[in-house]
């Protein structure tokens, strides 16, 4: 085993033998981009300015340097708070990351937990109690156990930002400000997000110190079982545009993408008056809210989804026939992620976009990167 462990490529970007081990226990093979980018200079000890998609390995990226640092940094004498914290957007993903952090680590003798909410804080307190050397927490939760004291960062090391972009679509970012201004000053930030808009850069400049920068450019590949067209409508016309392709028997299960949180809230209710089973998912509603939506689409019971982008990065499910943006994304990216939902596992799918005059220029950026031409279907 020992002589697997040294001959790992893991091992060659400085992962001690405890967390190679664990990786090979877990299957892993070769690192993903992102873990080679990132994990040599997390373990160095460099701040990380990292852009990078879900599904890219990039927890493996952040967990793994955390635990080594910790493993290598004993604690002082008497001191009981937590070393290290995770901040991560949703229940969901926190659960995801603890996971991994006691995959990881089951060869090391460190500790976990993690908070959120929509559950009794009884058992997360009792957890925090014991003094746990890695906290993964999401923004609400973490503050109302702040605001109790049940909770203290004041010995933070290392902090983690997950998903910084859904942070500010959910509107977490003031949040994530209370909970970094509790924070250490001396400590190693890992920031990871999607994509980098403006707001996104500012939050990372007040927060990072000298980062190494790293962006790993997702695939970019269109399914083959996507037919992919586009309707050239202007902006007043697009409502009515959607309802006639919703009409199509061929539209079993759709998905409409929107650019904004109060366009999708806005579209679905007036889907619903059509006459359509319409349902909004975004930021602003709650997990409950989220999870009824999604359920209902699921089952059939909501044959139409009026989503943002980010808010639908956790959606996954089997026979969606159509994606429809009804607005283009400002990133080209996200194009390839809206149509990805459709036509898959073999299966075929259809992707409508609407283009107004103003959009003219997403399109071409879409089309220069997925290297294309979209087929341009007749407004009937």
């Amino acid at each position: 085993m020992l002589a697997a462990i040294d001959a790992s490529p893991f091992r060659a970007l400085g992962l001690a033998p405890a967390f190679v081990r664990a990786l090979i226990d877990e299957g892993y093979t070769q690192p993903t981009p992102v873990q080679a980018a990132v994990l040599p200079r997390a373990i160095e000890g460099r701040d990380v300015l990292a852009c990078a998609q879900t599904g890219t390995g990039k927890t493996a990226a952040f967990v793994l340097p955390i635990l080594q640092r910790l493993a290598a940094e004993p604690r002082r004498d008497g001191a009981r708070g937590v070393r290290a914290l995770v901040l991560t957007p949703t229940r969901e993903l926190a659960s995801q990351i603890a996971e991994r952090v006691a995959a990881y680590g089951r060869y090391v003798p460190l500790t976990h937990a993690v908070v959120y909410g929509g559950v009794s804080q009884r058992a997360q307190e009792n957890a925090l109690r014991a003094a746990p050397d890695v906290l993964v927490a999401t923004p609400g939760r973490l503050l109302d156990l702040m605001s109790q004291r049940i909770v203290d960062l004041g010995q933070v090391t290392h902090f983690v930002l997950d998903e910084a972009d859904r942070m500010l679509d959910m509107g977490f970012v003031h949040d994530v400000r209370r909970v970094v201004a509790a924070l250490p000053r001396a400590r190693r930030t890992l920031f990871f997000s999607a994509t980098m808009p403006p707001a996104i850069e500012t939050l990372a400049a007040a927060m990072l110190v000298d980062p190494a920068r790293v962006a790993i450019q997702p695939a970019v590949r269109t399914a083959v079982t996507v037919e992919q067209s586009v309707m050239f409508v202007a902006r007043a016309d697009k409502r009515d545009a959607l309802e006639r392709v919703l009409r199509d028997d061929g539209v079993e299960r759709a998905i409409v993408f929107t650019r904004t949180k109060h366009g999708a809230n806005r579209l679905s209710e007036q889907l619903v008056r059509s006459g359509f089973g319409s349902a909004a998912i975004h930021g602003n509603k709650s997990q409950s809210a989220r999870e009824r939506a999604l359920d209902a689409f699921r089952r059939g019971a909501t044959r139409v989804l009026v989503a943002t982008d980010v808010a639908a990065r956790g959606i996954d499910v089997d026979g969606i026939s159509h994606v429809i943006n009804f607005d283009l994304p400002n990133e080209p990216e996200s194009y390839v992620h809206r149509i990805g939902r459709t036509g898959r596992a073999g299966a075929t799918g259809r992707a409508i976009s609407f283009c107004d005059r103003e959009e003219r220029g997403l399109l071409a950026q879409i089309e220069r990167l997925i290297k294309k031409r979209l087929t341009e279907r007749v407004a009937t």
